[in-house]
């Protein structure tokens, strides 16, 4: 068995498995892509020596948490860990590399597992996170998908990775569609912090030296914000417009925004946001329309009212290759027709940009 070593994040993958000690609201939070949670305080143990803590001491607070550390890790000894091999060796880790992941990793190594801990923690994580999208997002040569809403744009995006083309899938990340309708059903956004753990995840693997598609995206995601050397990268990034007939934008957006009649008291409360900018009159007859589960003629107008209008000013203002972008015609959005138009996407390597 080796002896402890220092342990830097980007030595994680060296590890049979990279084991959270942390309670499970703060793995919910954010956590090392991969690992597994076994706590060795669950969130109310967390929460009775912290207060134990305060009132009486670092003492009393030691003692019942030290019989609860115990109790938790003879369960994962008995469970999680009960099938390891002898030449296992796992990572652990917990908020900044103290005593919850040493307890856990002192008994591993009593066992006989060559277990060791990260050094700092998940708050080295953390930075390790930040450092990364700091110095590779410079690097990236990032080509920004650009096109009216229904566009097809995330669509397009998956299917260029499925080419093995490099893709930063920014709104599956975020889990939100990025529009005023873009929350996606029974599904809450991460926190802000798992939010850019994915990005430098995608990161670490990257080939800089090959072009990194991704959507081009306002700073936010429903309330995820992007990472500001991100959204300086986007906005200087050769662009590529997907110019998409209306008929198939409306065809494309009933099939992928379909699941919004299935609760039109929430569609109809997503509308009502717009009242103020639109009016009293036309925001009525869209939610009556969304009552009535009447979605092609509500699209329709939102498309050609409320989203089209600013497309072009937008983008002009957001993208500063804007005027010089490449552009894809699509008269149809079908499965078959996205992924013409990821092929497209890829040929343009093999033009100048004009």
């Amino acid at each position: 068995m080796s002896h402890f070593q220092p342990v830097r994040p980007s030595d994680r993958s060296r590890f049979d498995a990279i084991i959270d000690a942390r309670s499970p609201s703060e793995f919910a939070l954010d956590h090392i892509p991969g690992a597994i949670n076994c706590p060795v305080l669950d969130d109310e143990e967390r929460a009775i020596v912290g207060t134990l803590f305060v009132q009486q001491g670092s003492f009393e607070a030691k003692r019942v948490g030290g019989a609860m550390v115990a109790a938790n890790l003879a369960k994962h000894l008995r469970e999680v860990f009960a099938d390891r091999p002898e030449k296992w060796k796992p990572l652990v880790y917990c908020w900044r590399g103290g005593m919850r992941s040493g307890s856990m990793v002192q008994w591993m190594r009593l066992v006989g597992w060559d277990a060791q801990q990260l050094a700092g923690g998940y708050k080295s994580f953390r930075r390790h996170v930040i450092t990364q999208i700091e110095e590779l997002v410079p690097q990236l040569q990032l080509r920004v998908i650009l096109g009216a809403t229904g566009s097809a744009k995330t669509s397009v995006l998956q299917a260029l990775e499925k080419l093995d083309a490099q893709v930063l899938d920014l709104e599956h990340f975020a889990r939100h569609k990025g529009s005023l309708l873009g929350n996606l059903p029974g599904i809450d956004q991460p926190s802000q912090k798992s939010f850019e753990t994915q990005i430098a995840t995608v990161l670490e693997n990257i080939d800089v030296s090959r072009p990194v598609y991704v959507e081009g995206e306002s700073a936010r995601i429903g309330r995820i914000a992007l990472p500001l050397p991100l959204v300086a990268q986007m906005r200087d990034a050769r662009a590529i417009e997907i110019a998409a007939t209306p008929e198939a934008r409306l065809e494309y957006l009933l099939r992928d925004y379909a699941y919004l009649g299935d609760d039109s008291e929430a569609l109809a409360g997503k509308l009502a946001i717009l009242t103020e900018s639109r009016g009293k009159e036309t925001v009525g007859r869209w939610q009556a329309w969304a009552h009535e589960g009447n979605l092609a003629p509500l699209f329709s107008e939102l498309m050609s009212s409320h989203y089209d209008p600013h497309y072009e000013r937008s983008q002009s203002n957001h993208f500063r290759d804007w005027a010089n972008r490449q552009r894809i015609e699509a008269t149809a959005l079908a499965p078959a027709d996205i992924d013409r138009v990821a092929q497209q996407i890829l040929d343009l390597e093999q033009q100048k940009p004009s």
